[in-house]
């Protein structure tokens, strides 16, 4: 048994730790279990994702003297305004996208010359995010036509599933489910996400991930954490690591 605590996992780390345990252990790991998250829920299929930086670039000026210069602000919400008419894919997949941070300019009285976003698009489907792709590199292409600079970079990238043994996978997503509902007293619903198991998920190994406190409001600034809860998410973490034995 192998006990990590690893990095890289929300924002930008792009799953750096976890793919560095994978990497490592390369044809030895038989299970893998991420502890992240609230006790209500457990991840055992795995959410991809494309993180691109999109910078416009114009030729910018004064605001009074050079008006009616391209304005790189005003292109890039034009961009995301083009970018949020997308209807993503119909299917029995989740398909999701979103701009995560905008900033640009220098001053009230200037044209901007420069703005950059961050974009990302999810989907458990890897078809889905290709298409999402595509869409993104087509919109960006449309600009550029526009004589407007348009530079993106890729800053992250998470794959799907593939190839896990659906028996062992119900084997261990069962065991995590039955040790959660008899420590909390409920069933934790099953659902994807993006965690630290879509590397090894990726690679055909069975992972669930799994919290161990009670909480509300995640990603946003009124999240919190029941500290009491801790007790219970202990037992639940003693005993999972006690059944591997």
């Amino acid at each position: 048994m192998l006990l990590v605590a690893n990095a890289g996992e929300e924002g930008l780390g792009n799953l750096k730790g976890s793919r560095q345990i994978v990497k490592e252990y390369e044809g030895r790991i038989r299970e893998f279990y991420s502890i992240d998250g609230y006790m209500d829920h457990i991840t055992t299929d795995a959410v991809g994702s494309r993180r691109y930086e999109v910078e416009v670039l114009t030729e910018g000026g004064h605001s009074f003297t050079n008006f009616g210069n391209r304005n790189a602000i005003a292109y890039l919400a034009s961009m995301i305004d083009t970018l949020y008419t997308l209807k993503v894919p119909q299917t029995k997949t989740k398909t999701t996208y979103n701009v995560g941070t905008i900033q640009g300019g220098t001053s009230v009285n200037t044209i901007a010359q420069q703005a950059k976003m961050l974009y990302e698009f999810r989907s458990d489907s890897r078809e889905d995010l290709e298409f999402m792709d595509q869409h993104f590199r087509a919109v960006a292409e449309s600009y550029r036509s526009k004589q407007v600079e348009v530079n993106t970079v890729l800053v992250g990238e998470r794959p799907c599933s593939s190839g896990v043994d659906p028996v062992k996978q119900d084997r261990i997503t069962s065991k995590v489910t039955e040790i959660l509902k008899k420590h909390t007293g409920t069933e934790p619903k099953n659902q994807c996400g993006s965690t630290d198991c879509n590397i090894p998920l990726s690679q055909g190994i069975p992972s669930v991930c799994f919290g161990a406190v009670r909480g509300g409001g995640a990603h946003t600034r009124q999240e919190w954490v029941d500290i009491d809860s801790l007790k219970e998410g202990y037992r639940v973490t003693f005993e999972l690591i006690l059944s591997c034995f």
